[in-house]
């Protein structure tokens, strides 16, 4: 298994934030996790590793599945997981306007958190559109690098005008 560099196998129940100031970084050690969450931070690691070895999905997923134990919503991963890997070159199409550097050129995180955040606005749309940005950006300021959440916001917000434009109001568009 890959792990993201300062990850370990478990998933904890609080957030172990990186380099951020004394006072936020005592708030997101004691921010409790939810189930949801703590599937989001398994989805981000399970196509990390994806994205660097290109492992077979099903591979992957039993892998993350059996190591990963605990309260965590299962289903969610087990859903959205296979989904965006077979959507990747969709995702990766979508974002290639968005951002200011070829794919290539992104940090594998960065460009593990984009296609799961692009994925769940296209695809998820029970889960609303600040709830997804929300969450990839918390997932940018635990494992991303510095600043790194405010390039994940930047795109998924703009993406948010195009995929989710009802939902915002309708006014806003690309």
């Amino acid at each position: 298994m890959i792990d993201i560099p300062g990850v370990s196998g478990s998933l904890p129940d609080q957030a172990e934030p990186v380099e951020q100031s004394d006072q936020a970084a005592r708030n997101a050690r004691t921010k409790k996790l939810s189930e949801r969450q703590k599937a989001r931070r398994m989805l981000l690691q399970a196509l990390y590793q994806w994205h660097i070895a290109r492992s077979p999905v099903n591979e992957i997923m039993a892998e993350f599945l059996v190591y990963y134990q605990g309260k965590i919503d299962r289903e969610f991963f087990k859903e959205v997981f296979p989904e965006v890997i077979k959507h990747v070159q969709e995702l990766d199409e979508l974002m290639e306007p968005l951002i200011d550097r070829k794919l290539e050129a992104l940090d594998p995180v960065e460009i593990s958190l984009l296609r799961l955040g692009l994925f769940e606005l296209a695809h998820r749309i029970d889960v609303p559109y600040k709830v997804v940005i929300n969450e990839a950006v918390e997932l940018a300021k635990v494992f991303g690098a510095t600043d790194g959440h405010k390039y994940i916001n930047g795109v998924l917000d703009k993406a948010s005008k195009q995929l989710r434009a009802l939902e915002r109001g309708g006014t806003d568009g690309i």
